[in-house]
C-alpha cells in the first residue's frame, strides 16, 4: 500500500500522478481549437476526478476548480481517492489555460501537485499577485513589495547582464498596463501571454531555452500554488500575495484560517514538505508537447517532479490501449 513516511510520500505516487494528468490532457485535447472553453474544462475535470478516485489515498482538494458553491466537482475541500493510504493535500488545474485550449494556442496543460496533509496553501479561489525567478540567484534577489524597476535591475545585476537582456513574462491583461509600462521603461523585454501562468512561472527556470527570466503580475491563486509546488521541485524563488480586496473575500479567507489579508507568502509557505508535481501538455508549447492522436495510438508528454529528491523526469508515452481514454 502507498504510504507517507518520515522520508515523505511514497515515490510510487509519482507515476500514479502521471496517469492522472495524462487522462485529463487527452480528454481536453479532443476539444482543442473548437472554441468551447467550458466543454474542454469539464471533460478535463471529469477525467481527472475519475482517475484520482482510483488512487489509494485519502486526498483533500485544497486548490481546485473553486469553492463548493461554485464548482460541482474537484471543489476546494472535496475528498478524493479510495479513502485508504496516505493523507495528502491536492492542488490541481485539470485544464490550465482553458482559452488557450479552446483556441489551440501554445502552453495549455493538465496540472496537479500533491503533498502531505497540511503542506499546501489552503486559500479561497481569488487572484494572487506573484513574482518568480528561476534557480541560481541569491535568496531575496527579487521582492514582491519592491517596484518592478528595482526587481528588474536587481535581477540583471545578479545575472551579470545589462537590463536589456532581461525578459519578463506577464499576463496580457488591462490591469497590468502600468506594470508593462514600468518594465519596458527599464529597457527590459516582455513576453505577454494570454493565459497559462503556471507554465509562465516554470519557464523562468530555464531562460536559455524559454527566453524568460522573471514572472510578474496578478493571476489566479490556484495557479500560484501550483507554480510554487513546481518551483519547490525544480528550483527557483517565488512570492505571492492573495488579492483579498473586499470584505467578502477577507471573510472567505478567514474561514480557511487566513488572518492576515496582506501576508506575502514565500514559495515554501505555499508548498512545503515533500511535494510531487506533474503536468501533461494539452497543446504544444515551450515546456511540453501537446497530445498527439494517431490512428492506432495516442502520445503524451509529461513532466513529473519531486521536491525531496530534486528529480525532474520527462515521460513521453505511447498509449496503444485507446479504450482506457
Amino acid at each position: 500500500m502507498l504510504k507517507a513516511t518520515q522520508a515523505g510520500l511514497d515515490r510510487i505516487l509519482t507515476l500514479e500522478l502521471v496517469r492522472v494528468t495524462e487522462r485529463a490532457a487527452v480528454a481536453a485535447a479532443r476539444l482543442r481549437g473548437r472554441g468551447d472553453e467550458k466543454a474542454a474544462d469539464q471533460v478535463a475535470v471529469d477525467a481527472m476526478r475519475s482517475e484520482l478516485n482510483r488512487l489509494p489515498i485519502k486526498g483533500t482538494v485544497v486548490i481546485g476548480e473553486g469553492e463548493r458553491d461554485e464548482a460541482p466537482m474537484l471543489y476546494i475541500g472535496e475528498e478524493v481517492g479510495v479513502g485508504e493510504g496516505p493523507e495528502v493535500d491536492i492542488a490541481l488545474d485539470p485544464l490550465e489555460g482553458t482559452t488557450i485550449c479552446a483556441k489551440n494556442l501554445p502552453n495549455s496543460l493538465a496540472v496537479i501537485a500533491i503533498a502531505e496533509r497540511g503542506s499546501l496553501l489552503y486559500a479561497p479561489d481569488v487572484y494572487m499577485e506573484k513574482i518568480a525567478v528561476g534557480p541560481g540567484y541569491p535568496d531575496g534577489v527579487v521582492d514582491l513589495d519592491a517596484p518592478a524597476v528595482e526587481n528588474i535591475e536587481a535581477l540583471a545585476r545578479a545575472k551579470g547582464v545589462p537590463v536589456n537582456e532581461i525578459t519578463a513574462c506577464i499576463l496580457d491583461r488591462p490591469r497590468h498596463a502600468r506594470l508593462i509600462e514600468d518594465v519596458r521603461g527599464t529597457g527590459a523585454a516582455i513576453r505577454l501571454i494570454g493565459d497559462g501562468d503556471v507554465a509562465g512561472v516554470i519557464h523562468t527556470t530555464d531562460p536559455d531555452e524559454t527566453g524568460i527570466d522573471i514572472y510578474l503580475g496578478i493571476g489566479g491563486a490556484p495557479e500560484g500554488a501550483l507554480a510554487a509546488a513546481a518551483l519547490r521541485c525544480i528550483g527557483g524563488q517565488m512570492q505571492g500575495r492573495l488579492q483579498l480586496n473586499t470584505e467578502e473575500k477577507i471573510a472567505r479567507a478567514a474561514k480557511m484560517g487566513i488572518s492576515d489579508p496582506n501576508k506575502v507568502y514565500r514559495m515554501d509557505e505555499m508548498a512545503k514538505g515533500d511535494v510531487l508535481f506533474a503536468a501533461t501538455g494539452v497543446t504544444d508549447g515551450n515546456l511540453l508537447s501537446g497530445v498527439k492522436f494517431g490512428r492506432d495510438q495516442i502520445s503524451t508528454h509529461t513532466i513529473v517532479m519531486r521536491s525531496s529528491s530534486q528529480t525532474v523526469r520527462e515521460i513521453i508515452a505511447r498509449h496503444q490501449d485507446l479504450d482506457k481514454f
